[in-house]
């Protein structure tokens, strides 16, 4: 683990526990996309530290046991298929096992926990596969008219860049008390999303073509919510700053309540 800057004096650092995007980014020490990560983690108070993806069982164990909360990244690959029971589509992208591998083991060990998570884009596909849920492969090719979702769906020649869309939050959820309205503005890079919601996950935000942008858990109280967006890459907007923040407040007051397993 590599430690970072103190999060302040007094009680214990809340530390927050990120793993590498993909195999061979954490191979080639490709660091440039994870360390958005680490700068809103940090921005928001914890402390973050790097899973590797290619530990053992124990070592993994070991070091989960010893994080207080969980940010899950997305990722260039997309989750296996196979692991909800369908077939590849032939645009789904390259599949890493290791970061599948590794983003149950740290979902079994956060919901055996009560330790919070934050999932994002591939991360929060992949909490929606842990509970047994499905996903679009492809929104291009599988909801054909649905608005542009990231940079498969423009024309050769577009200027890089995340694109951004309008996004709905429902009424009374956690995303639409952050955002202070139930209308927003969020940004996009991503050509799959979740589809049927995993058990006790609720729909919380929708784009208006309906794709799904958001989730929460509601089976007890632990603080697990997943947004298909990506708030680390828009340090400056309000509503990623506050999701942060919120995600940082519950780790650290799930700290001195999580049960830890043997």
């Amino acid at each position: 683990m590599n430690p970072t800057l103190p999060s302040g004096s007094g009680s214990p650092p809340i530390r927050v526990g990120i793993p590498w995007r993909m195999t061979s980014e954490q191979r080639e020490g490709n660091r440039k996309k994870l360390d958005y990560y680490f700068a809103s983690v940090r921005k928001a108070g914890a402390d973050p530290y790097d899973i590797r993806l290619d530990q053992d069982p124990a070592q993994l164990h070991a070091q989960l046991s010893d994080l207080d909360g969980f940010v899950l990244p997305g990722s260039p690959a997309d989750v296996d298929p196979a692991r909800y029971a369908t077939a590849k589509h032939p645009k789904t992208n390259e599949i890493d096992e290791n970061r599948d591998r590794t983003d149950f083991a740290i979902l079994d060990h956060a919901f055996e926990t009560g330790k919070p998570v934050l999932a994002i884009c591939f991360g929060c596909q992949s909490l929606n596969v842990y509970r047994k849920g499905t996903l679009i492969q492809d929104v291009p090719a599988e909801r054909p008219g649905s608005i542009a979702h990231g940079q498969t769906d423009l024309p050769s020649g577009v200027s890089k860049g995340d694109l951004e869309h309008s996004v709905l939050f429902s009424e009374g959820s956690l995303l639409a008390r952050l955002n202070g309205a139930t209308a927003g503005q969020i940004n996009s890079s991503h050509h799959q999303a979740i589809d049927k919601p995993g058990r006790d996950l609720q729909v919380t935000a929708r784009a208006a073509d309906g794709i799904v942008e958001g989730a929460e858990w509601t089976g007890n109280s632990n603080w697990v919510v997943g947004v298909q967006w990506h708030p680390e890459r828009m340090p400056d907007d309000a509503l990623s700053q506050k999701l942060f923040a919120e995600f940082v407040a519950a780790v650290r007051s799930a700290r001195g309540s999580v049960v830890q397993k043997a």
